[in-house]
């Protein structure tokens, strides 16, 4: 972040994946007959719209943060556990989908013209950021989408015991995000190996996290 390129570049990059992931929630709610986020003002791509002042702020102090979390009333869906899920999974499917596009142009740049080669620095940082929010969320802990992801695809009496565990979530969170037992947190270590293995895939030849 010394490079005020590279500040601008994750900036706008947050920004984007953000915002893609918040609509992507709002609209599969409208999708599946829930009109809350349309009545809240979610379905559009306006990112002040989906983006939550403290937890921007956040993101560049401790490097976590959230945007406005999307509101749904599991009343309006015809199977609320089930739908839970696929409203909660549309916001990391919807980055990875954007992650794989910046990453494809990022290869054809080259071969269109080198004189756009500028726009590669910002694409392969939007790639990361959005992997790394789509992987993020898919761990199956209390807030993030993981946790709904998995508590949609459990038998009754399962899920009723998994979401039991809604209360401790952010304690498992804070235990994952902080480095209480040596250099690095634990979600460093969760993590990092499948981030660094699915940006081999999309980004060859960039260094990794």
């Amino acid at each position: 972040m010394l490079n005020p390129f590279d500040f601008i570049f994750t900036t706008i990059s947050l920004v984007i994946a953000i915002t893609i992931h918040e609509f992507s929630h709002a609209w599969t709610a409208d999708r599946l007959g829930d009109p809350t986020p349309q009545l809240q003002g979610r379905l559009t791509l306006n990112p002040l719209a989906h983006l939550d002042p403290l937890g921007t702020i956040m993101l560049f102090l401790v490097h976590f943060g959230w945007g406005k979390p999307v509101q749904f009333d599991p009343y309006n869906l015809r199977n609320p556990r089930r739908d839970a899920a696929f409203i909660s999974i549309a916001g990391p499917i919807a980055n990875i989908i954007l992650a794989v596009i910046a990453a494809v142009v990022v290869r054809a740049i080259p071969l269109i013209d080198t004189t756009f080669s500028i726009w590669v620095g910002f694409l392969q940082t939007l790639v990361v950021i959005n992997v790394v929010l789509a992987i993020f969320n898919l761990i199956p802990i209390h807030p993030l989408d993981g946790f709904k992801i998995v508590g949609g695809f459990l038998s009754p009496q399962q899920a009723h015991d998994w979401y039991q565990l809604e209360r401790y979530g952010m304690i498992f969170l804070l235990f994952l995000l902080f480095p209480l037992f040596g250099p690095r947190a634990p979600i460093n270590y969760i993590l990092s190996p499948i981030l660094n293995t699915i940006l081999s895939v999309l980004l060859p030849r960039t260094p990794l996290i």
